[in-house]
């Protein structure tokens, strides 16, 4: 692009577009000041997350991840949900719409140049507030149902997601000013190309609202027998329509999903609690210990014991 007979910056060419260009470099600094090392940080915004990770993970962690957006600053990382594997990094920004089960690995992260990430959790009420005053005249229709969204960045919510994290610098921003730039993010959020998809979570009525309402069940009964007749009928869907919108939107059936999240808790309860394998799966809901060692080794790849010496030996190695 030419301007004034001159070729115009990567800069000024994004600008003369329409748009402001993302300053993940800045977003990068401040995320590096408040995530002072490895791991990640609530800040004292409600509802705000900051990540580093100063290596590549040789193994998935595994993780139970609320509704959120999140934006990488730098590095990139791999997310698999069921059978589904995402991919992103500064130029892809994600959305989860309902609390998943996940395996993540950090693929690009170094000493000098570590994975920066930004999360906001989403709250599917405020949600519903915003996308009354962003489609007043009611949401298109929406033929995709998922739990997870991808979507090249939007320089807005970059930058307004900058100005976040600079409110934890000022006296008084966090309670003032804090709370008008979320509404920011998630306007912008709604206005995106998936802002429609999105917008879902907030409708009382939609098939992701009432699957997060069955998930929510599951959830806080996890040890528990699971009947998928008494879960399609909380959420006044049929049997065969609740078990499609399910896999639809997880990627994983209802059972598969308790499982993972009993499996997750299980190696939860072994890694901190130092609790042995037996009791742990005892704990989550395995009547047969043979079951449990045997869904544990196909799950995370080694058998319980193995497992959790490995990750122990893992961190005191990274310590």
């Amino acid at each position: 692009m030419k301007t004034n007979g001159k070729t115009a910056t990567p800069r000024l060419a994004y600008m003369l577009a329409g748009s402001e260009e993302p300053d993940n470099a800045k977003l990068a600094r401040l995320i590096a000041a408040y995530a002072p090392h490895d791991g990640t940080f609530e800040m004292r915004i409600p509802g705000v997350h900051a990540s580093r990770a100063s290596r590549t993970s040789a193994q998935c962690v595994h993780a139970l991840l609320l509704p959120c957006l999140s934006i990488i600053a730098q590095g990139a990382k791999t997310v698999i949900v069921g059978q589904k594997v995402y991919e992103y990094d500064p130029s892809r920004m994600l959305v989860y719409s309902v609390a998943l089960p996940v395996a993540a690995q950090v693929t690009q992260a170094s000493h000098s140049e570590p994975y920066l990430a930004l999360r906001l959790d989403l709250d599917p009420h405020k949600i519903a507030e915003l996308v009354l005053r962003v489609y007043p005249q009611g949401l298109p229709p929406v033929q995709e149902r998922s739990a997870v969204y991808i979507a090249p960045v939007d320089a807005s919510i970059v930058n307004s997601a900058t100005r976040l994290m600079e409110c934890l610098a000022q006296p008084g921003d966090v309670e003032l000013l804090a709370p008008l730039v979320v509404d920011e993010i998630l306007i912008r959020l709604l206005r995106s190309p998936i802002g429609v998809r999105v917008a879902q979570m907030g409708f009382a009525e939609s098939s992701v609202h009432r699957l997060a309402k069955a998930i929510s069940w599951l959830r806080a009964n996890f040890t528990q027998p699971m009947k998928v007749e008494e879960l399609a009928e909380l959420v006044h869907m049929s049997v065969s329509s609740f078990h499609e919108h399910f896999k639809s939107v997880t990627s994983m059936s209802p059972l598969h999903y308790q499982k993972v999240l009993r499996l997750q808790e299980a190696r939860r309860l072994m890694l901190s609690a130092m609790m042995d394998a037996g009791a742990a799966g005892q704990r989550v809901g395995y009547l047969s210990a043979s079951q449990f060692s045997r869904e544990y080794s196909r799950f995370f790849g080694s058998a319980p014991t193995k497992d959790i010496a490995s990750l122990r030996n893992d961190s005191r190695a990274w310590a």
